[in-house]
């Protein structure tokens, strides 16, 4: 039997026009048949709001829907309400982050505040242990404030331990990053299900910014063949789309245990690849 998951990253739209497109989108990727749709985390105010609304959307359509959950700035207090709202809805799968630390500040140890993604782990499974399967994040290249390896391989061994179901990685365009990274695992005795996250590519000036900002590396190859086509969009989604499909490939035929597509709420991308690789359709 074919357990392998597919699956879709969503963002909570800022406008009422962007949640009409993605809308849109979410009904193109659903005739796919995804395991299940994420939907990111805004910290506070309006775009938590955003998170909330998209949430209920995706319920009220008997999507399954996996929302993300960041721990830092919330309170124990809020966190568990958040989590009673979402276990009332149905909703049963949960992705547990930290969460971006606020531009100009450090981690500060206060009672009742979670500063580390494990603690989040910790507290859901201390309140909702039946409740929701948990996901959490894993970076194959490492996370960009990791000190070392080392650290960032016990960090998220912290988050196994702390009792995660299944883990989603940063994207990449490596795929030998990602199979040492699950050995390095492996001989940590970690064997949850770990999938890689994959960003298909449509712009390579955003791409490179985003890349420079969150850690995730493109390769020289890659980017230098990418800046070769200038502004002619065209040409970059139609070589990217061919770099992602063989990359999906190679994961696939190596173990991974499914694909978690960052759709940027955009459609056309994710359903050529899902095409080229012939995926549950």
């Amino acid at each position: 039997m074919n357990t392998t998951q597919f699956s879709f990253e969503l963002f909570p739209p800022k406008t009422d026009k962007g949640f009409v497109k993605m809308q849109a989108t979410v009904d193109t990727l659903q005739a796919l048949n995804p395991d299940f749709f994420s939907v990111t985390y805004g910290a506070g105010g309006s775009t938590r709001d955003r998170t909330f609304e998209t949430v209920d959307w995706l319920v009220s359509k008997q999507i399954k829907v996996a929302p993300h959950l960041v721990c830092i700035g919330s309170s124990e207090t809020e966190l568990i309400e958040i989590l009673t709202h979402y276990k009332d809805q149905g909703v049963n799968q949960i992705v547990a982050l930290r969460g971006d630390i606020p531009s100009g500040s450090g981690l500060v140890e206060e009672e009742g505040i979670l500063n580390h993604a494990n603690e989040l782990v910790s507290l859901i499974q201390r309140h909702f242990k039946t409740n929701f399967h948990i996901e959490i994040a894993a970076y194959p290249e490492y996370h960009p404030q990791a000190l070392s390896a080392e650290q960032d391989l016990q960090f998220f061994e912290n988050k196994v331990k702390a009792g995660a179901d299944s883990a989603i990685t940063q994207y990449f365009y490596n795929p030998d990053a990602y199979f040492y990274f699950v050995e390095n695992c492996q001989k940590r005795q970690i064997d949850i299900p770990i999938v890689p996250g994959i960003m298909p590519i449509t712009n390579f000036t955003q791409l490179a910014r985003f890349s420079d900002s969150c850690g995730a590396e493109i390769p020289r190859w890659l980017r230098k063949k990418l800046e070769s086509y200038g502004d002619d969009l065209d040409s970059i989604r139609q070589y990217g789309e061919e770099v992602v499909t063989k990359m999906c490939e190679k994961l696939l035929a190596g173990g991974a245990p499914g694909l978690h597509f960052y759709t940027m709420n955009q459609a056309p991308a994710v359903v050529n690849i899902w095409h080229n690789l012939a995926v549950k359709v």
